[in-house]
């Protein structure tokens, strides 16, 4: 999976021509970890509309405030570089899926 910084974020997220599922993480946070395996089935069942990048909030906390996130894990979801969806905390592969498919 893509990994994002404040300097490639326009380019990665709000550049993409498909939707984004924004991974907000940080390599402490236990559930964040948890939810890897899931993430990498969500990328393939997903991969032909939609992509998914990660943003590790540890290094990007300039980036984490304007997002307004104040929990871990995040997950936000845009399409044409607006935020269309959003969860927070850890959830099912249906859930990430389903949330994704609502906005294509």
């Amino acid at each position: 999976m893509k990994s994002t910084t404040k300097s490639t974020y326009m380019q990665d997220v709000l550049g993409s021509k498909k939707i984004v599922l924004l991974d907000v993480w940080a390599p402490w946070c236990a559930p964040c970890r948890g939810m890897e395996p899931v993430l990498e089935i969500v990328k393939e069942e997903t991969e032909k509309w939609a992509e998914i990048v990660k943003l590790d909030a540890s290094v990007e906390m300039d980036l984490v405030q304007e997002l307004g996130v104040s929990g871990l894990p995040t997950y936000l979801v845009f399409k044409d570089g607006k935020i269309v969806g959003s969860k927070v905390g850890a959830t099912s592969k249906a859930n990430l899926v389903s949330l994704m498919a609502q906005a294509a």
